[in-house]
C-alpha cells in the first residue's frame, strides 16, 4: 500500500483529506509543519502532500524541503488560490493542485507522480528505497543522507537483493552468487554477513531486508 504524509497546520482539513484518500486506497498520516520530520521518520511515506493555504511562509516550508532532500520524496503542493502566486518562488514542488480539489484528480496525480519517480529511479545508476540509496557508479551507500561503510561482501549482498526487490534468495543462492560456487563455507556465513549488513542500514523504524523462515532472505518491495 502507498503511504502518504499530509503536512498541514489545519487539522480539520488534514483529517478530511486523509479520509478521502483512504477511500481511494491510500494510507495517509497527518502532521503539522512543525512535526513533519518526526512523523515522516515514524511512518516512512512514499509521497508528501503539503498544504499551502494563504500567504506562503518560507520558514514553515523548510521542513518540506528538508524531507524531500533527505528522503528523496516527491511533493505535491495543495495550494489555495490566494497562495498560487507564490508557488513559483520555490522549485521544490513536483506537482500542485488548487484547493479545494477533486479527490479523483488528486488520486490520479499521486499515482502519476509515483510512477514517474519509480521510472526515474530504475533508469538511473542508483537504487533507492525509503531513504536508502545505493550509488552503483561510486559503490556508495547512504541512509537518509548519511554514508554507510560496508565491506565488499556486504555491499554485494545489498546490491544483489535491492536489485531484485521482493525476490526470495536462498542461502545457497547467495553463497553461489556472492562467494562463488567453489566456496566451502556454510550457510552460517550468509547469516553473519546479512546480520551485520542489517545492523548498519536498519533501525527501529526502517526495515529493508526480511528473513524468510527456513529459506533465506528478501529485500522488501514497496507497494
Amino acid at each position: 500500500m502507498t503511504h502518504l504524509l499530509i503536512i498541514s497546520d489545519d487539522s480539520i482539513t488534514a483529517a478530511a483529506l486523509r479520509a478521502a484518500l483512504g477511500k481511494s486506497g491510500f494510507s495517509a498520516a497527518t502532521a503539522s509543519y512543525k512535526d513533519a520530520l518526526e512523523t515522516a521518520a515514524r511512518t516512512s511515506p512514499h509521497l508528501l502532500l503539503a498544504e499551502i493555504n494563504g500567504h506562503y511562509d518560507a520558514s514553515r516550508w523548510q521542513s518540506v524541503i528538508a524531507l524531500k532532500k533527505k528522503r528523496e520524496l516527491p511533493v505535491i503542493a495543495l495550494v489555495s488560490e490566494t497562495a498560487l502566486a507564490s508557488l513559483d518562488t520555490h522549485r521544490e514542488v513536483d506537482d500542485f493542485i488548487i484547493t479545494p480539489c477533486n479527490d479523483v484528480e488528486l488520486s490520479l496525480r499521486i499515482n502519476r507522480l509515483l510512477r514517474s519517480s519509480a521510472a526515474d529511479s530504475e533508469n538511473s545508476e542508483q537504487i533507492k528505497c525509503s531513504g536508502l540509496t545505493i550509488d552503483l557508479a561510486t559503490c556508495e551507500v547512504t541512509v537518509h543522507g548519511s554514508k554507510v561503510d560496508l565491506t565488499f561482501k556486504e555491499y554485494e549482498l545489498l546490491k544483489l537483493m535491492a536489485s531484485n526487490k521482493g525476490r526470495v534468495f536462498t542461502r545457497e543462492a547467495l553463497l553461489d552468487k556472492i562467494w562463488g560456487y567453489d566456496y566451502f563455507g556454510g550457510d552460517r556465513t550468509v547469516d553473519v554477513h546479512v546480520r551485520r549488513l542489517r545492523s548498519k542500514i536498519e533501525d527501529v523504524d526502517h526495515t529493508y531486508i526480511e528473513t524468510v523462515r527456513n529459506i533465506g532472505y528478501k529485500f522488501i518491495k514497496n507497494e
